[in-house]
């Protein structure tokens, strides 16, 4: 599982308590991993979830697969039992004297719905337990993450609307939709989000049950991501060794938390998170005319790409050639436009809450924090994300840690190392603070 420790739910205070009555089976000391249940609704999308059921067994959990009925039309309970090692039961008359039904969902650690139908969404929505799986949901006081798919029209109509709506506001995390490729000839939003996009939020909402509130609805929010390329000549470019896995952590819980996100992506190659717009640029001269444009009026705006400070002041036309007895061209460099302080500096388009990251390694002079500190103060922004790069940390991995610094004075938020996305989760909880006019509340998992 990820380098946070799973919230014991004795200790969630988001999560209403049992009846002293009921007796919870408590998982064996022998077997400390957290417990998943996956339910798989009725959808041809139903085939893409074993890669979901192995994601979560290779990380360390236990997994139940509790399909229904129609799903057993696309995946048979072979298949289920193979990739988790556990039994599977589709009806709530499997296992009577063990009173599976209830206790599926009093021992889950998380339960992930992928597929989630219309007809799945209007039955969790309307409290029906009719099979094992809505019983699951009525009975789990734990973290509920629905990963939708079905047809555009579906998932447009108002009854599908409004469902969702009933289930966010009871504390489900429901996710938008991909947009794609359907089946038959169709295309449009209704596919699947990418198993890696609800894993890492299913990991996240293992980490800490309340990292996916929905208090980002109705907020705009353009992030940056990637590294930016200053071409030298047709085939080489100055470059830097940034992924874009922060920003795009930053994009999918951002998007996960209710908010309309615009991310600018220079030199990905990731899959974009479901819900979220996606503007790819290459430079940092389209990168700061992307930002410029889209953070216009935003409520937040991030900076997490990493984005390079010279650029060569020619780029040649053609391929820069190695010739015998000649030593290697000169290259003249001019600084880029500072793109964070752009958009830090006070205009009536200003975003309400802009945040910087400063990837910053120590030296004789100073630590990282120092630095960040100084590059807070110089830049003009609200916060700033101050992460290390030195020793494998940062750029190309799927860890980080950071410390959130605030411009007016506010307390330092220190993130362990783990998951980007809990990084990214502390950043959009402080954001959603400041937004909210708030004073500090919860911290993130330590």
């Amino acid at each position: 599982m990820p380098a946070c420790s799973p919230t014991p739910r004795a200790n969630r205070p988001d999560q209403p308590a049992r009846p002293e009555s009921v007796t919870v089976p408590s998982t064996p000391a022998s077997d400390p991993r957290p417990r998943v249940v996956v339910g798989v609704g009725g959808g041809i999308a139903a085939y893409k979830v074993g890669g979901l059921v192995r994601a979560f067994t290779e990380s360390g959990a236990t997994v139940t697969v509790v399909p229904t009925a129609a799903a057993l039309n696309f995946v048979g309970a072979a298949t289920w039992e193979a990739l988790s090692g556990q039994p599977v039961a589709a009806d709530v008359f499997t296992d009577i004297p063990q009173v599976k039904h209830v206790l599926t969902g009093q021992r889950a650690d998380l339960v992930v719905i992928a597929p989630a139908t219309a007809d799945l969404l209007a039955r969790a929505a309307t409290g029906q337990a009719d099979d094992l799986l809505t019983s699951t949901l009525l009975v789990t006081r734990a973290p509920v993450l629905m990963a939708p798919a079905m047809h555009t029209e579906m998932w447009s109509h108002p009854a599908t609307v409004a469902n969702v709506g009933t289930l966010r506001s009871r504390g489900v995390t429901v996710l938008d939709p991909a947009v794609g490729r359907l089946t038959g000839a169709d295309t449009g939003p209704g596919r699947l989000p990418e198993v890696d996009h609800i894993h890492s939020l299913g990991s996240l909402l293992l980490c800490d049950p309340g990292a996916i509130p929905h208090d980002l609805a109705g907020r705009r929010v353009v992030i940056s991501a990637g590294g930016t390329r200053e071409p030298l000549d047709p085939v080489r470019f100055l470059g830097n060794r940034s992924s874009g896995r922060q920003g795009y952590a930053l994009a999918l819980v951002a998007a996960a938390r209710g908010a309309q996100v615009t991310l600018v992506s220079a030199n990905v190659a990731l899959e974009p998170p479901p819900g979220v717009t996606v503007v790819e640029v290459g430079d940092a001269r389209e990168l700061e005319s992307a930002m410029t444009t889209h953070a216009a009026g935003a409520d937040v705006v991030v900076m997490a790409a990493a984005v390079a400070d010279f650029r060569p002041v020619r780029a040649g036309e053609t391929k820069i050639k190695k010739r015998a007895g000649q030593g290697p061209p000169a290259v003249e460099l001019v600084e880029n436009p500072d793109i964070l302080a752009g958009l830090s500096r006070p205009s009536p388009d200003r975003a309400r809450v802009v945040v910087g990251f400063a990837a910053e390694t120590g030296d004789g002079d100073g630590t990282p924090l120092d630095y960040g500190r100084d590059k807070l103060a110089r830049k003009g922004c609200d916060l700033l994300v101050v992460n290390r790069v030195d020793e494998g940390r940062a750029f190309e991995v799927a860890d980080n840690a950071g410390v959130i610094l605030a411009a007016d004075g506010s307390p330092p938020v220190e993130v362990p190392f783990g998951p980007k996305t809990v990084l990214a989760a502390a950043v959009c909880a402080v954001v959603a603070r400041r937004l909210a006019g708030a004073a500090p509340g919860r911290e993130p998992p330590k």
